[in-house]
Parts: structure tokens; C-alpha cells; sequence
């Protein structure tokens, strides 16, 4: 059954059309979708005609460490896009799984680096915490995951359809990215000057709270929130959402905890510390989740996450 969608001034006129510049160069609309609240609201208002004009895809980039239930809903929202008055294709492209890559032991391939040819060193793909001999702890250690696995998938699926050109450098991609009124601070310049970014929900000033709004006055389930399990950005109440709510995902990421830490103390030949997922600076499954977080690293994770993987 189709849900009533509120009434809501679509932001231009026709929501089919495609726009070009004065130069006659066609224009490209992607939506970076990753599947969470604040993108899947946005794609849906796309699909009904309330956010103009019409995205010529969306685009998601799996790290392959979501959880069953981002995968679950991601199906759910291809369904409903397709039976929508305005259904635009939805791309999932991957750079491979996260997991195997956060977990592969490197060697030095040649000498003048700050180690010997050969040494043994693990990739900080993820903002990991670190706590040294003297017990000093680290915040957020690494942080590749995020570029390396959601945002360049994204950029190279859009430079794909676009038919970018080697070397052009005037912007005919319009990137749609669903960060909300509330998450200004994670707003962003592109990288590639091919590529303009938009942020609909902060233009129609929606909130998070907004979106969920929206979705439940339109009939549509509530998305879940989309993050790898093991991501050492969740808070504490994302924790223990994880565990009362998705054991096998609470048990993957306790298992993979423990696993990443052997790994680093015991085939990593250069980092000098014990590292762990949560801020504590604990195994994951000793920390005392709801208690005050007096001994945990403090950070802006709001201000640090670029948008691309929870929204």
C-alpha cells in the first residue's frame, strides 16, 4: 500500500527535470546513500517528488561489515524507491571487505622508510584507541575507512556514470549528501572539482528527529542505524543497543576486539601499545557500559565523522 506522502512544496518545480549549466554540459545528481536515518528519509522524499530535481542514482558502498540488519533494510528501501511515482536506480559498490583489510599483517617493501625492508606493521584503518606501557591512552589512532571504503567507492561509481574526463575541472556532479540541520559541523568541501556538494535536510533545516517524523507520518518503517558493528565511533548507548538488541553482531565485534589486539601486539613490529575499540581503553566485553563514562577518552565525535556512514 502506498503511504500518504505529508504535503510539502517540492524545492523546484519538476522533479524529472535534469539541469545543465550555461555551457550545455549535462548535470548529474547522485545520492549518497548509506542507508541510515537522515539519507534514507532523503532518498524517499527524492522518490515522491518532495526533493527536486530527480537523483539519476543513489549510490551506497558497503564495507561488508554492516550489520544484518542495515543489509535488511537497505532491500526494504530499494522496494519502496522502485514503487515510488519517481524511482531512480540504487548502486551498492564496494572496495572490499574492511574487515580483512583492518585485520591484514603488512610488510616493509623497501628500505629508507621509518622502518627496515620487511618489517611487520598492521594498517590503521580505524580509529582505534591505544593505551602505552605507562598507560597513557590515544584517541582515534587511524582513520582510512571512511575515505578509502564510503567515500571513494561513491566517487568512483559517480565519476563512472558521469563520464567524467581526465583532468576536468568544472564541477558537473551534484553529490546529495544526507547530513541533517542538527549535523552542520560535519558539512565538507568535495575533493574532486568535478563534484558540488548538497545537503537537502540542512537547507529544509530537518533534524534527525525530523526525518524519523517524516518516515513514521508516511508509513514507512524506521531505518536502523548504519555504521560497521566493530565501529570504535559508537557511544555507549550505541553499544548497548548493539548487545540487548543484535547478539551476533555484540559477539562479532567482542571477537574482533580481541582478535585486532593480538594482532597488534603480537605480528605488529611498530606500534608500541595495546589497542581496543572502545575509549575506556578496555575489552569490550569488561566495559561497564552504563555507568558514567569518567574513565573514557572524551571527543567530538560529531565533528570528526564526515558524514558518510551513519547518516
Amino acid at each position: 500500500m502506498t503511504p500518504g506522502i505529508q504535503d510539502q512544496p517540492p524545492q523546484t518545480s519538476d522533479p524529472a527535470v535534469r539541469s545543465s549549466d550555461l555551457l550545455g554540459h549535462v548535470e548529474y545528481n547522485f545520492l549518497s546513500l548509506g542507508a541510515g536515518v537522515q539519507s534514507s528519509t532523503l532518498a524517499l522524499m527524492a522518490a515522491y517528488g518532495k526533493v527536486t530535481p530527480l537523483p539519476d542514482a543513489a549510490i551506497f558502498a558497503d564495507t561488508q561489515a554492516e550489520p544484518d540488519e542495515v543489509y535488511a533494510w537497505l532491500s526494504y528501501l530499494e522496494e519502496q524507491i522502485k514503487a515510488a511515482p519517481h524511482p531512480f536506480p540504487v548502486y551498492r559498490v564496494t572496495a572490499g571487505n574492511l574487515t580483512n583489510a583492518v585485520l591484514r599483517v603488512r610488510h616493509v617493501q623497501s628500505d629508507g622508510h621509518n622502518h627496515p625492508k620487511g618489517t611487520a606493521y598492521m594498517n590503521k584503518m580505524i580509529p582505534v584507541f591505544g593505551l602505552d606501557a605507562a598507560g597513557k591512552r590515544t584517541a582515534a589512532l587511524g582513520r582510512r575507512c571512511t575515505f578509502d571504503y564510503k567515500i571513494r567507492p561513491v566517487v568512483k561509481r559517480a565519476r563512472a556514470l558521469a563520464q567524467i574526463k581526465r583532468g576536468q575541472k568544472y564541477p558537473t556532479v551534484t553529490q546529495w549528501i544526507g547530513i541533517s540541520y542538527d549535523e552542520i559541523q560535519r558539512m565538507k568541501d568535495p575533493r574532486e572539482p568535478w563534484i558540488r556538494h548538497r545537503w537537502p535536510l540542512v537547507d529544509m533545516k530537518m533534524r534527525r528527529k525530523d526525518c524519523l517524523a517524516w518516515m513514521k507520518a508516511n508509513g514507512f518503517r524506521e531505518p536502523p542505524r548504519s555504521a560497521c558493528y566493530y565501529c570504535p565511533f559508537h557511544s555507549n548507548d550505541e553499544w548497548m543497543r548493539i548487545r540487548d538488541n543484535d547478539s551476533k553482531s555484540w559477539q562479532s565485534a567482542i571477537a574482533f576486539d580481541k582478535e585486532l589486539r593480538r594482532k597488534f601486539r603480537e605480528e605488529d613490529q611498530t606500534l608500541k601499545m595495546e589497542v581496543y575499540l572502545h575509549s575506556s581503553c578496555k575489552p569490550l566485553d569488561e566495559v561497564k557500559l552504563g555507568e558514567p563514562a569518567s574513565d573514557q577518552l572524551e571527543w567530538n565525535m560529531q565533528a570528526e565523522c564526515e558524514g558518510m556512514c551513519g547518516v
